[in-house]
């Protein structure tokens, strides 16, 4: 199955090991060295209408990619152990954050 960089972003994360959702994949990290895809990164859920806080990001290793389906990316990792990467906070966190 071929699959482009813009059909991953709308897919959902599974992690198999406890079932959880971890959200839809929205942007992709490319070693342009090798031309590779590193990491799949799911921006973190806005609080308070975005304005004020974000979570944070979490980070998937292409190592921990178990399956690419048609709606669905497969994960294999440890819950306790996902790489978060903070964002930027939202509007009014900018402006008097």
């Amino acid at each position: 199955m071929l699959c482009r960089i813009s059909d991953l972003r709308y897919k959902e994360v599974i992690n198999v090991r406890d079932g959880s959702s971890l959200g839809a994949v929205s942007d992709v990290e490319v070693d342009t060295v090798t031309a590779k895809i590193c990491t799949l990164i799911i921006y973190g859920k806005c609080r308070l209408f975005g304005l004020f806080l974000r979570e944070e990001d979490t980070v998937i290793n292409w190592c921990d990619i178990e399956m690419i389906g048609e709606d669905t990316i497969l994960v294999n990792m440890r819950p306790e152990v996902r790489d978060h990467r903070k964002r930027n906070p939202g509007l009014l966190g900018r402006l008097f954050g």
